[in-house]
């Protein structure tokens, strides 16, 4: 996963034109004829280790994330051993990563309610996930679409570029832009998150987009005109 929208480019954007239903309907259909069986790229061997990963993700890169976890999986292996763990040597398994003295307090934070509330075992609701501490809609959305499939939709900075630049939605918040594409999508959420993570991350990037390998020429409305 990676940053939030940039609140000054979402001030310079220029509204484009909406797209039109028949041409979400081959948006989609083009997404999941190209990225039919997306996942994320962070590594995990568990429901426990995806979500340290994706709370270490946010505004972070999934390959640094993935340079970290291995050392902090193997020195704490369940909640119950990250609860107890000391803050200072949680942080220098993550000092790498964006913002890691938070992530640190939240991550120990986290475990600490999983064994106390949930007899150690992660929840796998979006309801209880975001009960947890360092745990918002998002990476709610994020674990669940990836762990169960579940029909959630989950905006990143490249869901949420891409989304603009195609004419999907004209919202300025992650939130609302999750709440539109949910609207007009419906169904097959869960690959099309991934799908608009992968185009946006590897295609339709925020500065120099690879146009030439784009396969949404026809739609897109606005390549120079957002780079969040």
């Amino acid at each position: 996963m990676s940053v939030k929208p940039d609140k000054k480019a979402v001030k310079k954007f220029k509204r484009v034109k909406p797209a039109t239903k028949k041409e979400i309907e081959a948006i989609k259909r083009l997404f999941l004829e190209h990225y039919p069986d997306s996942v994320t790229e962070l590594s995990y061997r568990s429901l426990y280790e995806l979500l340290i990963s994706v709370m270490l993700s946010a505004q972070c890169t999934d390959k640094r994330v993935n340079l970290i976890t291995p050392a902090l999986f193997e020195a704490y292996p369940t909640p119950a051993d990250l609860a107890n763990a000391d803050l200072d040597e949680v942080k220098t398994y993550i000092k790498s990563c964006s913002f890691f003295n938070n992530k640190a307090k939240n991550l120990i934070k986290m475990a600490q309610s999983v064994v106390e509330n949930y007899d150690g075992e992660i929840p796998l609701s979006q309801e209880e996930l975001v009960k947890l501490a360092g745990v918002g809609q998002k990476t709610a959305n994020v674990v669940m679409i990836e762990y169960t499939g579940a029909n959630l939709m989950a905006v990143d900075t490249h869901v949420f570029r891409v989304a603009h630049r195609l004419g999907l939605s004209n919202s300025t918040t992650a939130v609302k832009t999750e709440e539109e594409l949910s609207r007009k999508f419906k169904t097959d959420l869960h690959l099309l998150h991934q799908a608009m993570v992968l185009f946006g991350r590897y295609i339709c990037k925020s500065v120099k987009p690879e146009c030439e390998k784009c396969f949404l020429t026809d739609y897109c409305k606005s390549k120079e005109g957002f780079k969040a």
